[in-house]
């Protein structure tokens, strides 16, 4: 067993009254230095009828704008893990329900144990962990749980990111001192070479 793993050594007694009392009880509980949320209504209407942006929640992922540049990026990265990590014979709801009562509906809190440990291993630990920017609006930072292969589509989509977001900006920087200046898309290096030619010819 690695040290990220958590052996549950409570008796069955405490086991059974904890499950319970997650389920029924639906006020948030301290557990420890975690004090879970409370239960209400939008958690029930997540589950069983979720936005288009609340589809994948199951996996932790946090949209907020459909139109977003953000949610364009990340939609083939949610697209490829929900395939990945869903198995064929559960349903959405059902994975989004073991969210909310196993894992309160959050990648660091545990309300219930049994349901959180079925959770992952149903999406086989798979997870969206974090996603931000930076430096820079295209600064894109991508942090999952997911096997090689997905994270090397994660690590491209950064790239990508990352490569468009700095060629626009060079090419208004270019256009701000030469309207007429030609561009040829594809390369960062490139248009950074052309941008300090036309500042140096400034001088």
């Amino acid at each position: 067993m690695s040290k990220f793993d958590y052996k549950d050594n409570r008796s069955i007694a405490t086991k059974v009254k904890s499950f319970t009392q997650s389920l029924i009880f639906w006020r948030g509980r301290k557990k420890g230095i975690i004090h879970t949320r409370n239960i209400n209504l939008d958690d029930l209407r997540y589950i069983f009828f979720p936005n288009k942006l609340e589809k994948w929640g199951y996996l932790g992922i946090t949209f907020y704008k459909e139109d977003s540049v953000y949610y364009k990026a990340l939609y083939p990265l949610v697209l490829a893990m929900d395939y990945e990590a869903k198995p064929k014979w559960y349903p959405r709801w059902f994975l989004r329900f073991l969210h909310v009562f196993g894992s309160d509906r959050s990648i660091v809190r545990v309300r219930n144990w049994t349901l959180h440990n079925l959770h992952k291993k149903l999406t086989k630990g798979i997870a969206f962990i974090d996603w931000k920017t930076k430096w820079e609006s295209y600064d894109l930072r991508i942090s999952i749980r997911a096997p090689e292969h997905i994270q090397n589509l994660a690590d491209d989509i950064e790239r990508g990111f990352y490569s468009r977001g700095r060629q626009n900006e060079l090419v208004e920087q270019i256009k701000s001192i030469d309207p007429t200046a030609g561009i040829i898309w594809g390369s960062v290096k490139r248009l950074e070479e052309q941008l300090n030619e036309l500042e140096n010819n400034q001088d």
